[in-house]
Parts: structure tokens; sequence; C-alpha cells
């Protein structure tokens, strides 16, 4: 059977700390659905579409992962693409709090999935969507906080 890893969030955008943790998880899994899922709290700054290229565009050269897009339950979409597993990135203790809350709703939907967490990288806990995106509005450069693509993207208004 082969080990499906999905990895969910909202990539608006995908940052450099999504990178890695995707490329540190890629020994672990035979493929990895990079997931984009609507939230119904966050009002997306940039297209699903868009973020579905730039992850498509990220990891063109790499056979295990592929991108996709849903709306539910994570549960329910793991169920349909048969991933087992879901992986989530961790920078703080209280990320892992919130992610716990999340892997024990999953795992009583569902006790056939298991959620995999990974820490990031140290250079990486300062990097999340929300703090990029606010760069973004004020004009700073986020290029730092972002793959080469990604930024070429913003920079160039696409």
């Amino acid at each position: 059977m082969q080990q499906i890893c999905l990895f969910p969030g909202t990539f608006d955008p995908i940052t450099l700390g999504h990178v890695d943790v995707i490329k540190r998880a890629l020994p672990l899994f035979d493929q990895i659905v990079v997931a984009i899922g609507s939230n119904s709290g966050k009002a997306p700054m940039y297209t699903t579409s868009q973020r579905q290229e730039w992850i498509d565009e990220i990891f063109k050269n790499e056979k295990k992962i592929t991108a996709a897009v849903y709306d539910g339950l994570t549960v329910d979409f793991c169920k349909k693409i048969g991933a087992n597993y879901i992986l989530r990135g961790i920078r703080y203790v209280s990320d892992f709090e919130y992610e716990k809350t999340i892997a024990d709703a999953n795992r009583t939907l569902d006790p056939s999935i298991e959620t995999f967490f990974l820490t990031c990288e140290p250079k990486y806990t300062s990097v999340a969507s929300t703090i990029v995106r606010d760069i973004i509005r004020n004009n700073g450069d986020a290029s730092l906080f972002l793959p080469e693509v990604v930024a070429k993207s913003i920079l160039n208004g696409k």
C-alpha cells in the first residue's frame, strides 16, 4: 500500500517554511499532496489557482509531490485521495497545542488517519503566511520568506 500524506493549509502564500517541511517529509512518504483548503475564517489574498500554480512550479521536478484544492473536512479529503497521514509543521509550542486539538478531532472522525508533526528548522520559526501578507500589504520586502517563484510573481503583480 502506498504511503500517501496530505499536507493541508491555505498557503496564502506558500512560504520557505512550508517548502522546508515538505522537503524534509519527502523521505517518509511515497507521495505528498499539498492540499489548498478553504478556511471560512480567512479571506485569501491570492486566488486558489495562483496558489496552486506556485506549488506546482516550486515542486515541478519532484514527482512525489502534487498540489490539490479541496473544500470540507480534511479527513474526508484524505479518504477521497487515499491518504492515511496528515502532515503539520510546528514552529512553537502554541502551534502544537492548536494542531494537537485538530489532530485529536481528526482521529475521532477517522481513527485510520495519523497526524505527523514536523518541527520547523530554527531559521523558519518566524515565517508565517500571516506575517508575510502583512509585509506585502505594507510594501515591505517579503522575498526573504518566500520561494523565488512566489516572490517574483508577487513583485510582478501576478
